[in-house]
């Protein structure tokens, strides 16, 4: 017991005392937050350019939707489009002087309204910025607005009472029920869900191959040869794991704690300074979903991260400390544990479908998945409530895979570390485990 305390306690210090730790354990949530907050934040600010209105309408409705597209684009932006109305038969002449303004740079664009859009059905838009969303969702809006007062007057109501009954916005207010009660529902919940994915899967990845990083380099120093003169391979194994592990632990912890304190502190203040400017009440509004529905964070829930983070690391350390005892370089050992990287990439690939569809057949077997597990389950907790009996099937199956690991790697490692030369074979790895 004393010789493996004095390998957790080298792993950790050997390691924790580096300045690259440092600078990730603090920088680690700033980048969480860029990532996730932030962007939302510039969205909300996001208004379509002022030069978005400066288009040519050809009006071939004969009802003057032209006039009233212009008056719309008008009201969110400043510049004035310029209004051309021809008949029908002339559509093309028209399209052609405006495609030659647009040639010259003195138009950014042209929109054509005809019966198409008097049914309901098309309008035209040909134009520099037509990949700019902002801009060409203000343009839709502008035509949908127009068509729906000009209906609206043609069925007899006044102006004044279109404006009445089309100017209003409606803010969705979400409540998810469980078997715990009503509990409010947002795109926060969201937010911290694929936040919890993102962050295990980061770790996992990064603290695996640390792992097999340090293996290798014992190897090829050959200070391995020393050490297990006077230390079991298994000893030695579990020790590296368990002191990596304490680090991920620390790291892991600072990183979720420094991302409660900005979440309480700098995101309300990010989300004061974005309402501002004319679309005041969009941000207002997008904040708002930002900021409602963070879930409840129960001990149960942070048991079961707990868990499953712990159950995800040994699993993959100890295939990442196998894959190390097997090679003899850096870049061997890049091609041998692409499978197991493989394994943790298949699993991010999945996160934004389960997390958009939490509730999914693919979502529950993801989640049950050893391989996948560790990055699913909790985000999965996180967002709805998964029923028990696959919280169940999902952490037995994860004790198995972690005895299956633990078994496999350290027969793998017990003759691998001090095997030297080329790589084995699947079939000399076999004769390994059957050696051991």
């Amino acid at each position: 017991m004393g010789k493996l305390k004095a390998i957790i306690r080298r792993e950790y210090l050997e390691r924790v005392r580096t300045k690259w730790f440092v600078i990730a354990t603090l920088l680690g949530p700033l980048l969480f937050l860029a990532m996730t907050v932030i962007p939302v934040l510039f969205v909300s600010r996001t208004k379509a350019s002022p030069s978005s209105s400066n288009i040519t309408i050809i009006d071939a409705t004969g009802a003057a939707l032209g006039k009233r597209v212009a008056q719309a684009l008008q009201d969110t932006v400043a510049v004035k489009p310029v209004v051309t109305t021809v008949p029908l038969q002339e559509i093309a002449a028209a399209e052609s002087l405006a495609t030659k303004a647009i040639i010259a740079e003195q138009r950014q664009g042209y929109l054509i309204l005809d019966t198409a859009t008097m049914s309901g059905r098309a309008a035209r838009y040909t134009g520099r910025n037509t990949s700019t969303v902002p801009d060409m969702r203000r343009m839709d809006d502008a035509v949908q607005k127009a068509l729906l007062e000009l209906r609206l007057e043609g069925a007899g109501i006044s102006a004044a009472r279109i404006d009445s009954l089309t100017k209003f916005n409606v803010q969705l207010d979400k409540t998810q029920l469980s078997s715990k009660g009503r509990e409010k529902s947002g795109v926060g919940g969201a937010i911290v869900g694929l936040l919890v994915a993102f962050l295990l899967y980061i770790v996992l990845l990064l603290y695996g191959q640390t792992v097999l990083r340090s293996v290798i380099e014992e190897k090829t120093t050959r200070v391995a040869e020393v050490v297990i003169s006077s230390v079991r391979p298994e000893i030695l194994l579990a020790g590296k794991i368990i002191g990596i592990g304490a680090v991920a632990m620390t790291q892991l912890g600072v990183w979720i704690g420094s991302s409660a304190w900005l979440g309480a502190n700098v995101v309300p203040m990010l989300v004061k300074r974005s309402v501002t400017g004319d679309n005041a009440a969009a941000s207002a509004r997008t904040s708002s979903e930002l900021m409602s529905g963070l879930p409840s964070f129960s001990f149960g829930l942070i048991g079961a991260v707990l868990f499953f983070f712990v159950a995800g690391y040994v699993f993959y350390s100890c295939l990442y400390a196998a894959v190390g005892s097997t090679v003899n370089s850096e870049s061997e050992a890049q091609q041998a544990a692409t499978p197991v990287a493989m394994l943790l990439i298949v699993s991010a690939i999945f996160i934004q479908p389960v997390a958009l569809a939490p509730q999914s057949t693919l979502a529950s077997v993801m989640s049950m998945l050893p391989f996948a597990a560790p990055i699913m389950m909790p985000m999965r907790m996180s967002l709805i409530a998964v029923p028990a009996w696959e919280i169940a099937v999902s952490m037995i199956g994860m004790v198995v895979a972690c005895l299956a690991a633990i078994w496999f790697s350290a027969r793998i490692y017990r003759v691998g570390l001090l095997m030297y030369g080329k790589r084995p074979t699947v079939r000399e790895l076999f004769k390994w485990l059957r050696y051991a």
